[in-house]
């Protein structure tokens, strides 16, 4: 037995914010919700990202010659404990493919070799990086340049580094593994997420103000990008759900809300019936789309960002101004309008058509 529910107003795409955007750090706009269900998924996408993600991380470490963590070693300047610390430190990065063994731990060995002419380049000592040890791994190393150690000394030592998989912090004696003989076992962090805030805002759908646009701040240490944190954690989320599906009795029918989008249909063909020079762009801007023969913002938006740049004349500068503009309408480039029944080869001839029928013109 089924039962129909009403339409729900659901967002139709992601936007990334551009002007804040950075390697670490990244701000998502999503909307339209209905109204309380931005701090619904917000709250849930947060708590998954700080909590549930998985990254590599070190868990143990054997320097030759060095029995335990309390002592200092002949020729480097750190003790073992700050060399404990600076490990902790060292990000890498490693995505993993399906037939792996998540929980398997992987053991890294290095021979550091320190000479006299790596000491006189280094004016009398030699910096151990995290590059040092991680090069030629199976890892992609994040802070090649963090610190582990300062060599003073011609040494020959041999180091090895097990790695691991996990999530959350996890103390060195909850390690899941037999440690060796002078082997070093450390508290490991695994979360790559250092930082989740949301927000939620009023946005308009056709003349109602009262749905939520839910925003979204991520930051993370480099192990994982913003964009693979956010779509890891909503990728956790509907794997813990589906078990709320087997205890279903009747299935849910949601309204097509197909009044609903025709009001759509017409709200956004008023923006894109609009002409170029409608929407204040610069005038380098304004004559490079005209020498493409783009006339109105519907021609613009569905447009691919990479056929764009082809264009005579047309730069980078130009194309950040136009996607401002756009921004501002709430569209975009590449813009998929099907679900209007408005595609690249029709585009013109639907504007024309709606012209016709609301404003009386006959050509554009």
């Amino acid at each position: 037995m089924s039962m129909k529910y009403g339409k729900f107003e659901m967002p139709e795409r992601i936007k990334v914010d551009e002007t804040s955007q950075a390697a670490n750090f990244a701000r998502f706009i999503v909307e339209p919700f209905e109204r309380g269900f931005g701090h619904t998924v917000g709250n849930a996408l947060r708590r998954i990202m700080l909590a549930s993600l998985e990254a590599p991380a070190i868990l143990s470490v054997r320097i030759e010659g060095v029995p335990h963590e309390y002592m200092a070693i002949e020729g480097i300047v750190e003790d073992m404990t700050h060399i404990v610390l600076n490990l902790k430190g060292a990000l890498i990065r490693r995505l993993m493919h399906e037939s792996a063994n998540p929980r398997e731990i992987y053991t890294v060995q290095k021979l550091l070799d320190v000479t006299d002419e790596m000491l006189e380049r280094g004016g009398g000592k030699y910096v151990v990086t995290v590059k040092d040890l991680f090069g030629g791994s199976d890892f992609e190393v994040v802070n090649g340049d963090h610190l582990l150690f300062t060599v003073t000394k011609p040494m020959v030592k041999r180091i090895d580094l097990k790695v691991g998989i996990g999530r959350g912090y996890v103390p060195s004696e909850r390690h899941a593994f037999e440690k060796g003989v002078d082997e070093i076992v450390i508290d490991t962090s695994f979360s790559p997420v250092r930082l989740v805030n949301y927000y939620v805002e009023n946005t308009r759908v056709g003349q109602d103000t009262d749905f939520d646009r839910l925003i979204l701040e991520v930051k993370t240490d480099g192990r994982v990008s913003p964009t693979e944190a956010l779509t890891f954690a909503a990728q956790i989320g509907i794997h813990h759900f589906q078990v709320f599906q087997t205890i279903s009795k009747h299935a849910i029918h949601f309204d097509s809300g197909e009044m609903q989008i025709n009001r759509d249909r017409d709200e956004i063909l008023q923006k894109l019936a609009l002409r170029i020079d409608e929407i204040e762009l610069s005038v380098r801007s304004t004559n490079c789309l005209a020498n493409a023969s783009i006339e109105t913002i519907g021609e613009l938006v569905v447009m691919p960002e990479s056929e764009m740049l082809r264009f005579r004349n047309f730069g980078k500068k130009s194309l950040t101004e136009i996607k401002q503009k756009l921004d501002e309408l709430n569209l975009s480039l590449d813009m998929d309008l099907s679900k209007y029944g408005i595609n690249r080869d029709n585009i013109k001839q639907i504007i024309q058509n709606y012209l016709q029928e609301k404003l009386g013109h006959v050509e554009i």
